[in-house]
């Protein structure tokens, strides 16, 4: 875990600043996403059909599940100091690169490419690689726009 100062951000832009832990990705999860969204999607619920007729012969988690890792893999690496509250302001550029097989192990690298004061506070803006464990390309790519407020 690493604990950032607010004050110490704009030294540290285009620095990976945090690797995340591995995640398990069950089925139990995918299912639970898939009522959670209503997206129940045969190649992410029917193990028997995808070995069948899937290209990656078994199911593979939602990429909008992978996406809202990002927040849990996040807190479990980075925490501000002095600061009351911090939200998602939102996320650009997200590309899906790999799909992420039921089983597979994910973690998150955090490079900070932007820091810029906001009134109260301040919006860091993260570049957020999700890895496969043994994969060469990352199952996700995207950059997390974060308020910390003061």
């Amino acid at each position: 875990m690493i604990n950032l100062k607010i004050d110490q951000l704009p030294s540290l832009i285009g620095q990976e600043l945090a690797v995340s832990d591995w995640l398990l990705i069950t089925q139990a999860r995918i299912a639970q996403f898939a009522d959670a969204t209503g997206d129940h999607q045969w190649i992410h619920l029917d193990a028997e059909r995808c070995a069948r007729e899937s290209p990656f012969k078994t199911t593979i988690a939602h990429g909008f599940l992978t996406l809202s890792l990002v927040p849990y893999f996040k807190g479990a690496c980075i925490a501000y100091e002095g600061i009351r509250m911090a939200v998602n302001y939102g996320t650009n550029r997200v590309r899906f690169m790999s799909p992420v097989s039921v089983n597979s192990q994910l973690r998150a690298r955090f490079k900070l490419l932007e820091c810029e004061a906001i009134q109260g506070g301040v919006q860091t803006v993260f570049e957020v690689t999700i890895e496969i464990e043994g994969h060469s390309k990352p199952a996700c790519v995207a950059e997390l726009v974060t308020r910390a407020y003061l």
